[in-house]
């Protein structure tokens, strides 16, 4: 987990399949030796890190973090933030993070919108196609990150993604740190324009000291959204079910990678 480079250690090992402890699996096809049937953990981290988008997004809207701050220095500082109620939510990325996260926003009251690759009506809602961006970020309050990282996706939310955000706008990176561009991050939250909370940076780790780590509408966590007790047992769970199911001549789950 986290480390694909090692796969190229499987190069003349048989083995019917390979089972990541990720969903994302970037990087990986450059690595993977010939002949290997690899599955992501999808089923695994989509709960855990809906928790902890959800969480992103109230402790942002919220103020929770200004409570924190005025508590270390012993003051009560009441004030009056933005709820997570009525707001407009852009959800970029309509596979299962994505999906996780619409169903514990369902009793929020926000104004739900959802974007994958391409346009189309999936279980009686609307999806919208990625391209149709331009038009969808200025109506939203709160934009939710959780699309792949690839080639297409790199740099996805960059100087012209976040202009064209309304002022106040909170942006939730919940995916994978290179699809946003941290100079473009940087650049909006140092001029307060814009809100972040990120649980997903590029570099990672973020180097001690960065400037994101200093700004108040900058919220940062290191990359925990799967992090939870939850994790073991469910990794557990998919990997007696992926091999129940090649002993009964099955084909495995989560296959995203034939080399």
């Amino acid at each position: 987990m986290g480390g694909s480079a090692v796969l190229s250690a499987l190069a003349g090992v048989r083995t019917r399949l390979v089972q990541s402890q990720s969903i994302g699996y970037d990087g990986v096809v450059k690595v993977l030796p010939a002949g290997v049937v690899f599955a992501n953990a999808a089923s695994v981290h989509e709960a855990s890190t809906a928790e902890l988008t959800v969480a992103l997004m109230l402790a942002a809207q919220r103020g929770i973090p200004d409570f924190v701050r005025a508590a270390e220095h012993g003051r009560w500082a009441p004030a009056r933030y933005a709820s997570l109620a009525d707001r407009r939510v852009l959800i970029v990325g309509y596979g299962g993070v994505g999906k996780a996260v619409e169903a514990r926003l369902a009793g929020f009251e926000v104004e739900l919108t959802r974007v994958a690759s391409r346009a189309r009506d999936e279980d009686g809602v609307h999806v919208h196609g990625i391209d149709e961006l331009p038009q969808l970020l200025p109506e939203a309050d709160v934009v939710v990150i959780g699309t792949p990282l690839s080639d297409a996706t790199r740099g996805l939310v960059d100087d012209a993604f976040l202009s064209a955000l309304p002022d106040g706008a909170l942006v939730v990176n919940i995916a994978r740190g290179p699809v946003a561009d941290t100079d473009a991050v940087l650049k909006h939250a140092t001029e307060g324009r814009l809100r972040f909370a990120l649980d997903v940076t590029d570099p990672e780790p973020l180097p001690d000291g960065h400037p994101l780590f200093a700004l108040p509408n900058v919220l940062i966590s290191p990359h925990v959204g799967g992090a939870t007790s939850a994790m073991m047992p469910r990794m557990a769970k998919l990997l007696r079910r992926q091999i129940e199911r090649m002993l009964a001549g099955e084909e495995p789950l989560n296959v995203v990678l034939r080399t």
